[in-house]
């Protein structure tokens, strides 16, 4: 038999034997006789990679060599959902949802698997990369970790583009299982979830490939937006019978539960059929269900099942308008309340945190609880010494609920002091909450530039909180401005600021300048101003803070208003905002140092002369002047060119860096263009290398 028949032959083959044994637990072969053909095909992969499946059953076997997680822009919404804490916070959700919508309207109820987000996106029906959800707008690729989990498809029966949203996790079998054959005990996971999350960001995909990973289905969005069904209950079913894995633990609501039963098999689907009045049932009922289950569940998701209502209602910048995630009762521990810590955050805002005895609660041992405010431990009646109860609200955020024992040393209720714990200031009240003016209170500008610097912000890289504390008290950053006039060489010897690191910093400064317009504006730190409001403001007629500073000067709130997502109150603080003579002087510094105060800055980025236009880039490996690689991919799109994740017949070029591995020999095989890192500085017009590494070298920041 011809050596590509066999390997045709020997794919197929192992491919029906997987799904039959990880989708349906059916074994058609013995393990031994699998095992001598996936080691027949291994073999013919390694001596003739040209005829190897791009999503060939031996991808299942991890490899040893060393990811570097490259950061992916998501091509779709990956938000946070809001919360509910009570069946009739669900039950107005829906309601709220059918009067805005003003006619008839059903809901999907999921479990809400306590795991990793994670997008898998497929290009012609083949898997390419497998995304974590970041920060929502860039996550990391961790492909070749995904694809050693066997209910994730490799390749899918149609040819189409679709990306999946799932939840990686670990049933508590397999926790259980993998915790018992680890010997040392520093080495066990607390939970499934942090075994899951650990295992998702393993080095090697050979590790990754030892941990029981699993993942359930939830979305599917389609390139072809003809080829999407027309609600989510068609959605999962299309899903299933492409081969992804969904929870049959589904629940739909309907205005009865016989529409509500018809609409379920209509969809192909076996689930629990409610009418909107059975909500307190269900939740009750899987409450009670949780426990039993196979793997963790840390609450319920319900949305809307129509497509289009999804469409009208959108997103805010946190979470879609169209669900709702329903929390469990917080698990909940006794502890000690040993002290309280007050915080300063960077707009002045004071928080007590609880300082308690350690306690183990929900998987993880907590020392530090929120109080809220000065009202909340006035209602709780706290003092030092008390026993309190301790729950994590959501799951995640540590809280003091009530005090359970009082102290025996007559320690009376805990009162904030009445100046800033950081510069001494005397607090100001507004509402509720107590808040240091003092704009230059160390806390607060510490807090502002760490803000600013971040990665979901300016993203300049080495320059976290702990650097900005050590640059702030050797009096080299004191303001946000300095973060581009100071001289970094006089921090070298400074605890953790290496030559190496300060080298770094230098330029993730100097590469920060580049950064749009929206971006800089939510990173002034303004209250009301986050990622996406500042490019809806951007699209809105506000596309430079000049012309938010004329709103201010005129105290015209018309044009904010009149933008659908901000309302009088918003409106009056960002106008408030920018009356600031400080946070003027700021912008100004930063126009003068080349940032983009404009969307008009940004557009001259994008007029770049389309050099690489019909051309199609894959990277690959590590390099010197793009860290993270999503700068190359960036300078490829400003002049045209089409970026990819994998080298294809289609692909013109693969740049490749430093440890570039299997797209190096597959661009080899079909004879794609190999541009290294030096040779792709020269085509973009950014070669001239010496004198920016002498820049570098000086410690100076003079292209500003």
């Amino acid at each position: 038999m011809a050596i590509k028949e066999e390997m045709d032959r020997l794919t197929e083959e192992l491919k029906v034997y997987q799904d039959k044994y990880y989708k349906e637990g059916k074994s058609l072969v013995s393990d031994s006789e699998y095992d001598r053909l996936s080691d027949r095909l291994a073999a013919l992969e390694r001596e003739y990679p040209e005829y190897a499946h791009p999503d060939s059953p031996t991808k299942r076997v991890g490899s040893d060599l060393t990811n570097d997680f490259p950061e992916v822009r998501h091509t779709i919404p990956v938000l946070s959902l809001d919360k509910a804490y009570s069946d009739q916070s669900v039950l107005d959700f829906f309601s709220r949802s059918i009067s805005k919508e003003g006619g008839a309207l059903s809901f999907a109820a999921e479990e809400k698997i306590d795991g990793i987000s994670m997008v898998l996106y497929y290009e012609d029906g083949i898997l390419v990369r497998a995304v974590t959800r970041g920060n929502g707008i860039i996550g990391n690729d961790v492909t070749s970790n995904i694809m050693t989990i066997h209910s994730v498809p490799l390749s899918i029966p149609e040819k189409i583009d679709i990306a999946v949203r799932g939840e990686v996790y670990i049933s508590k079998e397999g926790f259980e299982a993998f915790n018992a054959s680890e010997s040392d005990d520093s080495k066990k996971a607390a939970n499934p979830r942090n075994l899951a999350a650990g295992a998702v960001r393993r080095q090697k995909s050979s590790e990754a490939g030892l941990v029981p990973l699993d993942i359930f289905c939830y979305e599917g969005f389609w390139g072809d937006k003809s080829l999407t069904p027309p609600d989510h209950l068609h959605i999962l079913s299309k899903l299933k019978e492409l081969g992804f894995r969904i929870n049959p633990h589904l629940a739909f609501f309907d205005s009865s539960a016989e529409l509500a039963a018809s609409k379920l098999q209509s969809a192909g689907l076996e689930g629990e059929a409610y009418a909107f009045f059975g909500i307190d049932t269900f939740i009750k009922k899987k409450t009670e269900e949780r426990r039993s289950l196979g793997y963790e569940i840390d609450g319920l998701v319900f949305k809307i099942n129509e497509l289009d209502v999804r469409e009208r209602f959108g997103y805010t910048e946190h979470h879609p308008r169209w669900a709702v995630a329903y929390k469990f009762e917080s698990p909940q521990a006794e502890a000690r309340l040993m002290g309280i810590t007050v915080q300063v955050g960077r707009t002045g805002r004071i928080t007590p945190v609880a300082e308690i005895s350690p306690t183990k609660l929900g998987g993880s041992t907590i020392r530090r609880a929120t109080l809220h405010n000065q009202e909340y431990i006035d209602e709780l009646e706290l003092a030092i010494g008390d026993t309190v109860s301790i729950s994590k609200r959501g799951d995640v955020i540590p809280a003091v609920e009530n005090v359970i024992e009082k102290n025996e040393e007559g320690n009376t209720t805990y009162r904030i002091p009445d100046v800033c714990p950081c510069c001494g200031t005397e607090l100001v009240k507004i509402g509720g909450l107590q808040y240091c003016p003092e704009y230059t209170c160390p806390d607060q500008v510490k807090g502002r530039i760490s803000f600013f610097a971040s990665s979901d912000q300016m993203d300049i890289e080495t320059l976290g909180p702990k650097t900005v504390e050590v640059l702030y008290n050797a009096g080299i950053l004191r303001s946000i401005e300095d973060i581009y006039t100071a001289d970094f060489t006089k921090a070298a010897g400074l605890p953790g600021l290496g030559e190496k690191s300060i080298s770094l910093l230098i330029k993730g400064v100097r590469e920060s300048v580049s950064r749009p317009y929206p971006v800089v504006l939510s990173s002034l730190g303004v209250a009301d101003i986050g990622r996406k409001s500042a490019e809806t403001l951007a699209a809105n007629g506000f596309d430079s803070i000049g012309k938010i500073m004329a709103a201010a000067d005129s105290d015209d709130a018309s044009g904010l208003t009149a933008i659908p997502s901000i309302g009088d109150v918003t409106a009056h603080n960002i106008l408030e905002a920018f009356r600031s003579e400080r946070l003027r002087e700021t912008v100004a510094v930063l126009q003068e140092h080349g940032l983009h105060v404009s969307a008009d800055m940004d557009e001259k980025e994008e007029e770049l002369e389309k050099t690489l236009s019909g051309e199609v880039w894959c990277i690959t490996g590590s390099f010197e002047n793009f860290n993270p690689r999503s700068e190359a991919l960036k300078e490829i799109e400003k002049r045209g060119g089409r970026t990819v994740s994998s080298v294809t017949s289609k692909t013109t070029h693969l740049l490749a860096g430093k440890g570039g591995g299997s797209k190096r020999a597959e661009a080899e095989r079909l004879g794609v263009r190999i541009v290294s890192e030096e040779e792709f500085m020269k085509i973009i017009g950014m070669d001239g290398g010496e004198d920016r590494k002498e820049k570098e070298e000086s410690g100076q920041l003079t292209l500003f």
